[in-house]
């Protein structure tokens, strides 16, 4: 089933699937995750840096798992290509690409609507809970960011009901893999162990993306969102911490949201106080609401790696090629 036409295609059959970027972090979670999806065959993983090499010379855990080696070059011959390639790498990639499949990028190059176009090609915002119908008919897929895909899942049932008025105060940490496999000061162990640190307060890049996304529901003026971002000293997971001003009380605002989210198999409304474990190696997004005075609590929680990337691009292959949305993401797949 290659070079395929816009529809949905049969569900039956085998989508073949290549990538590009496959030797870092969120390159591994897709070859592990489609390694066992149980419609889809991978043609290619490229890496320009590993071309030869077996693909567990550099992800380890997959030795005995595949037999794929590192490709050097890009076939056309594919239903889907996952983009994992860096910011502005992936923009330059596709400003030469001439193939006929679904494009899904996992890059922040065309989140934006003012950067969604390119050479013909026009991306949707890829977050299923928002645009699942529009996701069913498009062949570009921008994936959204990690910590954009936390907060805005936090947020979005509140932008249905036109209930952010006040301003919003976020407070967020994300493990070292949201930093990239390329070694920086703050990414070494050194560094990062029995370490936490603040970083791109109030100006963190996926708040455009978030603002979107809002407006969308809530075309009024969105008030001020204040961000604070924090590096924290574990590999994976991100939790984030909302607060607003709010007349709705704490029944309400859990009846708004299990509603809303009542479609939406991988977000889930706890009723305890969750933590990072819960969420870890999983798609699932856990969401818990609380009310102090009248302040309005939503705590959020995903895999910054899977739900806040690859997990979330499989899941917007599934929908694209008319698949069950949960198919290949029931299981842990990550070996960190």
């Amino acid at each position: 089933m290659a070079n395929n036409g816009i529809e949905n295609q049969v569900k039956t059959a085998v989508i073949r699937a290549g990538i590009v970027g496959g030797a870092g972090y969120t390159g591994g979670e897709l070859l592990r995750l489609l390694l066992h999806h149980p419609q889809v065959e991978i043609a290619f993983v490229h890496s320009s840096s590993n071309g030869g090499k077996p693909v567990h010379f550099v992800h380890p855990d997959l030795i005995g798992e595949t037999e794929l080696h590192f490709s050097t070059t890009i076939s056309t011959d594919i239903d889907v290509l996952f983009l994992c390639s860096s910011h502005g790498a992936a923009r330059k990639f596709m400003e030469n690409y001439t193939g006929n499949a679904v494009v899904i990028d996992l890059s922040q190059n065309f989140r934006l609507k003012k950067d969604s176009v390119l050479e013909g090609r026009e991306f949707t915002y890829g977050l299923p809970e928002l645009q699942r119908e529009a996701i069913k008919g498009s062949r570009n897929i921008a994936n959204p960011g990690c910590f954009a895909t936390c907060i805005q899942l936090a947020l979005l049932p509140l932008a249905q009901e036109k209930k952010l008025t006040s301003p919003v105060h976020i407070s967020g940490i994300t493990g070292a893999t949201g930093a990239g496999q390329s070694l920086t000061e703050t990414s070494h162990f050194s560094w990062r162990d029995s370490n936490v640190s603040a970083y791109k307060v109030f100006t963190h890049q996926h708040l455009a993306e978030i603002r979107q996304s809002l407006n969308q529901l809530q075309p009024t003026e969105i008030p001020a969102i204040h961000f604070v971002p924090y590096r924290g000293n574990f590999t994976r997971g991100i939790l984030t911490t909302s607060y607003l001003q709010t007349e709705l009380s704490l029944v309400e605002a859990t009846a708004l949201y299990q509603e809303f989210y009542a479609s939406h198999p991988f977000v889930h409304l706890a009723s305890e106080n969750p933590n990072l474990k819960q969420v870890v190696n999983t798609n699932k997004c856990v969401l818990h609401l609380a009310k102090e005075g009248d302040q309005m609590i939503i705590i959020s929680l995903i895999d910054n790696l899977l739900k806040g990337a690859s997990g979330q691009a499989v899941q917007n292959m599934n929908l694209r090629f008319g698949l069950e949305e949960t198919a290949g993401l029931k299981l842990k797949a990550s070996a960190f």
